[in-house]
């Protein structure tokens, strides 16, 4: 049968489970129809219960057998396998015919036989080979030619439908003619020709009438011609019949003896084995087929679109190859227990691509039964379902965030709090909530329109960002109110420093279209657990507080504890304090002397910062410097530094006293990217020489700075400054690591020149200055024994109290002041 005789119609997914469902099952027990398939190494892939049983086999046994092993076709078997390999290279089923054949069992059988070829991916993969034993056939066939004397009553009792016809039409019919034609009288059969009982057309295209000439004509050059054809029955219903069309000469007349036998059933198991090949290999749902050992027999081109697994990857394999490895093994064990006890499964899965990549899917396994109602194959239908779950992701993002800003909103703000709140009662930490309204909103939405409003909204919420951490949450509840959650906070001070940033950032200016607006924002800030340990609780002080930030004059934040109120006022009023000293140069220096050991000369200074408060008077870096780097102010500190240094240095060479001035770098200014353009345009905008300014770097500062610090330090010494490690021998630095840097002069910490000095300490860290060609200076030199000390063992430099007298002695404190 040509596979274009059929026409496949698209069904839904679940109809083409359940027909090929059903398909696999009807081939597996069809009894009129021995059912094998082969690869193209001749082995046996799929062998039904009947034709198991040809070959005195179970259908286990057989699978995996060369066919050869199975079924000899004796001196006819280079003619066999020419035919098969002529379905193999041309694609089409090949002609059905008698074949005489010797079974693996020992019997000699006669086979009617059929082969069709089964395609995937535009080519021939397997070869269904269809048999049904005809040897009864054969031998009434015999008996015929044998017992002409007895012609008239094999005539009348065969099993076969038998017709007569002169000139091409229907003389007699035998009874068993009558049956299959249904009719009841061979009266209605006479007179009329073989195209009576035929369709218009054969169901592969051509007209019946010239077709049944051309096989009379055939037969009767021949001897007889056998073909299938399909009839219409005196009812008026279709059916398919194998027809042995042999000539005869009677009486000197040219006579044809027909002989018809009913193939509807294997003809519709035929049917039946294409649609399902079709419908398998068509799907848009990725199919694969296993045995009943859960090993894959076969994949669809779909499977192999989806996964990028091919056929001969896949074949032999079990079919846990599809597990992703996102699920424990308990997973698959409660989905074979379900399929044993409903022979159905389905669910979403992990699956994996070829290329390793996972993506979500949705799988339906079922398990198919034989007539016996035992498992003979099991089948997966596998969805990739990504864009349902990204469809789906999309529809949940615009449920829990807000449409203008795309920050959370109050839903996802309320879960997103609560397992905060769960995290913070199980670690014993603290957490905090802002809750910002912006200052006079409303007139801005009332006078210039609520697009400029929005478009204010949407800078806010960015702004925000920016001030907070990932791990911490920021939400629009509506209008122009906003709510962070800090998780996990140190301390208070960390909360007070997020809103102090949140209010700088969103009173700065804003530049939207033609419009430039100032806005301000009240602030309240509510802590856990000090403030309450629920979330109504925390969300609604933290809103109460927000309130006493707008009566207390708008454009600060209040915390909802007046304790809490009290120390963040003060630490808030020193920040503040800060940033107006940076502005007003608030801010002075002072310079300790670093004297040469061996001549007591004065080669060089340290600058030290110092803060002129208005209120508290002259402030040492102790008391703010930390604060300063907490609140992102050393950049901006530290430029001024080594500006003003750099200039004072400048007026002592011109003066004659060539000094080299130091300065130290804070870690916010040796991360920043601008550091060398930075320093650059200190000793441009002074006029001082590279060689006379030297950087000084703390050990942890190395530590802390990544795989930048080696560049960052390159790019100082191409300037030609000098580099040196103040404080050495408190941090954590290794000698092998300091090696690779371009290191001019270690410092040796104060700490070690305290009660008397630690002299193995010391004695080392010059060892290893000199190992490395680095100078040493200590600090912190108190008396003249330990300067004594000092040169003894070789040190370079000193600076401290002792050297602080040397100078005023010498007379040159007035020009370092």
């Amino acid at each position: 049968m040509n596979p274009s005789d059929y026409h496949v119609a698209e069904l839904p997914t679940y109809a083409a489970r359940e027909m090929i469902g059903r398909m696999v099952a009807a081939i597996e027990s069809a009894p009129l129809v021995a059912v094998h398939s082969v690869d193209s190494a001749g082995v046996v892939r799929f062998c039904n219960r009947s034709c198991a049983e040809l070959c005195g086999l179970s259908p286990q046994e057989a699978i995996g057998l060369p066919v050869r092993q199975l079924l000899s076709y004796g001196e006819r078997q280079a003619e066999y396998e020419a035919v098969v390999a002529e379905v193999w290279r041309s694609g089409r089923p090949s002609p059905s015919g008698d074949w005489l054949v010797h079974t693996l069992s020992g019997s000699d059988v006669w086979l009617y036989s059929t082969r069709v070829p089964i395609f995937q991916d535009g080519a021939v993969k397997q070869i269904f080979c269809m048999d049904v034993d005809v040897t009864a056939r054969k031998r009434e066939e015999s008996a015929l030619l044998a017992a002409g004397a007895n012609f008239r009553q094999m005539f009348l009792r065969s099993g076969d439908a038998i017709l007569l016809l002169r000139n091409g039409l229907i003389e007699d019919a035998n009874p068993s003619a009558l049956r299959l034609f249904k009719c009841p009288e061979v009266t209605r059969l006479q007179g009329r020709g073989l195209a009576d009982f035929s369709p218009l057309q054969q169901p592969a295209g051509g007209l019946s009438a010239p077709a049944l000439a051309q096989l009379e004509k055939q037969a009767h050059e021949q001897g007889n011609c056998r073909f299938d054809w399909r009839y219409l029955d005196c009812d008026g219903n279709l059916f398919w019949g194998e027809v042995l069309l042999t000539a005869i000469t009677l009486n000197h007349e040219h006579l044809f003896y027909v002989v018809v036998r009913d193939i509807s059933s294997r003809k519709n198991a035929e049917r039946a084995l294409y649609l399902a090949a079709q419908v398998f290999e068509n799907s848009r749902d990725a199919i694969l087929l296993s045995d009943r050992n859960r090993r894959i027999i076969a994949i669809n081109r779909a499977y192999t679109e989806i996964t990028g697994c091919t056929a001969d990857e896949m074949v032999g394999e079990p079919l846990s190859v599809y597990r992703s490895g996102g699920e424990d093994e308990s997973f698959y064990r409660e989905i074979w227990n379900q399929i044993d006890a409903t022979d159905h499964w389905q669910g979403e899965i992990w699956a994996r691509r070829r290329s390793g990549e996972l993506f979500p899917a949705w799988l339906a396994l079922t398990a198919i039964r034989d007539s016996h109602d035992r498992i003979s194959n099991y089948m997966g239908i596998l969805s990739d379902i990504t864009e349902r779950k990204r469809s789906e992701e999309h529809t949940r993002h615009l449920a829990e965030h807000d449409f203008l800003t795309d920050l959370p909103n109050r839903v996802l703000l309320l879960d997103r709090l609560s397992l905060a709140l769960t995290a913070a009662r199980r670690n014993s930490t603290m957490l905090a909530i802002l809750f910002l309204d912006l200052d006079r909103f409303k007139e801005i939405n009332d006078t210039l329109g609520h697009q400029v409003g929005d478009l204010l909204l949407k800078e806010v919420a960015a702004r925000l960002l920016k001030c907070v951490r990932k791990v911490d949450t920021v939400s629009r509840q509506g209008g122009d109110e906003f709510v962070i959650i800090l998780a996990d906070i140190g301390g208070i001070d960390h909360a007070a420093h997020v809103a102090e940033t949140v209010r700088h950032a969103i009173t700065q200016p804003y530049h939207l279209g033609e419009h430039e607006l100032n806005i301000s924002t009240s602030i309240g800030v509510a802590i856990y657990p000090s403030d309450g340990d629920d979330i109504d609780t925390l969300i609604k002080n933290a809103d109460t507080a927000m309130y006493h930030a707008k009566q207390g004059g708008r454009n600060n934040f209040q915390f909802f504890s007046g304790e809490m109120n009290e120390r963040i006022v003060e630490r808030t009023s020193f920040e503040n304090g800060l940033r107006r000293a940076l502005e007003e140069q608030q801010f002075e220096l002072v310079f300790q002397p670093e004297l040469d050991i061996r001549s007591g000369a004065l080669i060089g200074v340290e600058a030290l910062i110092r803060w002129r408060h208005p209120e508290l008077g002259l402030l040492l870096p102790e008391r703010f410097i930390a604060i300063a780097e907490e609140a992102g102010l050393m950049q901006g500190i530290g430029s001024w530094v080594l500006r003003r240094a750099c200039r004072r240095a400048r007026g002592w060479h011109d003066a004659g006293h060539p000094l080299v001035v130091a300065v130290n770098l804070s870690l916010a200014q040796f991360m920043h990217k601008d550091l060398a353009r930075t320093v650059r345009e200190a000793l441009s905008e002074s006029g001082l020489q590279p060689h006379y300014l030297e950087l000084e770097l703390t050990e942890g500062l190395i530590m802390k700075g990544g795989h930048t610090v080696a560049d960052t330090l390159s790019a100082l010494r191409g300037l030609g400054i000098r580099l040196s490690i103040d404080d050495f021998g408190t941090g954590y630095s290794r000698l092998d690591q300091l090696k690779d840097y371009p290191i001019d002069k270690l410092k040796i910490a104060q700490a070690f020149m305290r009660n008397g000095g630690d002299a193995t300490a010391i004695r080392t860290i010059i060892a290893m200055a000199r190992s490395m060609h680095m100078k040493v200076i200590a600090e912190g030199v108190e008396t003249a024994e330990q300067l004594e000390f000092l040169r003894r063992h070789d040190c370079d430099q000193y600076q401290g109290h002792y050297a602080d007298r040397q100078v005023q002695a010498s007379g040159l404190s007035r020009l370092l002041h």
